[in-house]
């Protein structure tokens, strides 16, 4: 006996927009199971893991502050996914626009002025795309694997962010801790409405808009879609794959670097052996379960935001182990792609008499 999928002939369009539904709600099945198997009450664990957060100021503002992140990088990663370019490596895009943009505030931190934390930015940006399209460029003129390669440089670029902290770019009066100096105010980025959340959240809002326009309404989103659906119609519409995959993978790089900038200027405000928990391996999850598209992304980001603070929240209060979060994120992008994969295939089983006719539909 076999499994087969078999291409659907046409897709449920109710379907695929109650797909992430579905997942998340399979999510929190599988979380009441593994609270219930660890000893603790299922119902509470829920409640700590995905409503507690909800309702206090405190934990609202913070699940904001890591959804901030999550949303641009996964804006940037949809570009890729909808173009089929399949960038695996925005966590070392992140790290090394993070790493850019901290040039000036450590090496030349006397540099204070209106466009310190500007330049700031547009170096970060300008680092995350260098970044990316080395895997880019590899698999345009050499016809290389860009899941691996852009994988692989997520471990180099980290690193070379060990390297620098705790080597050239170490703080001197920082009595030998692996860390930076601290940013200078001019190259810290500012909080709003009374420090409820960091200008990073409105710039990745107004990001986001953007890109939903460019997808939707431009020539060059549409030239995203021909070429992610149809490679073939594409090249005969007069569409560059070459072209396309450098453009996907700098403009992911891009924003990654961005957020990886306003990471360091704004929550950490200096560079640290560590400066992300995984943020741009949970965009992943973001992007798909935002259905690729940059409005989806922002409430998908917010989700994948809960399960941070939720993973911590239960650590605190039911003392289990805190990658919990990790492992419902593992989950959640489990059910996501599962739900995806039953939209566009079902599945045959074929057993041993097919020859005989016997072979049953699921």
């Amino acid at each position: 006996m076999r499994v087969e999928l078999i291409k659907r002939k046409e897709q449920s369009r109710k379907m695929a927009l109650l797909s992430p539904l579905i997942a998340i709600g399979l999510t929190a099945l599988s979380a009441a199971i593994i609270f219930a198997i660890s000893g603790h009450n299922p119902l509470l664990g829920l409640y700590k893991f995905f409503i507690e957060p909800l309702t206090q100021q405190w934990s609202l503002e913070a699940t904001i502050d890591k959804a901030t992140p999550l949303v641009l990088i996964a804006c940037g990663l949809s570009v890729c996914y909808l173009s089929n370019n399949w960038n695996i490596g925005a966590e070392g895009q992140f790290i090394v626009g993070a790493l850019f943009g901290s040039v000036l505030p450590i090496m030349f931190p006397d540099f204070e002025t209106s466009a310190t934390l500007p330049l700031m930015l547009v170096f970060g940006a300008v680092g995350g795309a260098l970044w990316a399209l080395i895997p880019a460029v590899l698999k345009t003129r050499f016809n290389t694997n860009e899941i691996l390669t852009s994988l692989m440089l997520v471990y180099v670029a980290s690193l070379i962010l060990d390297y620098l902290v705790r080597g050239p770019w170490r703080d001197p009066g920082g009595y030998n801790f692996p860390e930076s100096r601290l940013f200078s105010d001019a190259a810290t980025l500012p909080d709003i409405f009374g420090g409820a959340m960091s200008l990073s959240t409105p710039i990745t809002f107004l990001v986001a808009i953007i890109l939903a326009i460019m997808l939707g309404k431009t020539m060059k989103g549409f030239e995203i879609r021909v070429m992610g659906e149809s490679p073939r119609a594409g090249s005969f519409a007069g569409f560059s794959a070459r072209r396309l995959t450098l453009f996907a993978f700098a403009l992911a790089g891009a924003l990654a670097g961005l957020a990886g900038t306003m990471e360091v200027s704004g929550a950490l405000n200096q560079l640290l052996p560590t400066i992300s928990p995984g943020y741009g391996f949970t965009a992943i999850i973001v992007a798909f379960l935002g259905r690729l598209n940059p409005i989806g992304i922002i409430v998908a980001g917010f989700v994948l935001a809960l399960s941070y603070i939720g993973g911590e929240a239960v650590q605190s209060s039911l003392g289990v182990s805190n990658k919990i979060a990790s492992v419902i994120q593992g989950l959640l992008l489990f059910y996501v792609l599962a739900c995806d994969t039953l939209i566009l295939y079902k599945i045959r089983i074929v057993s041993r008499r097919a020859s005989s006719g016997e072979v049953s539909h699921v």
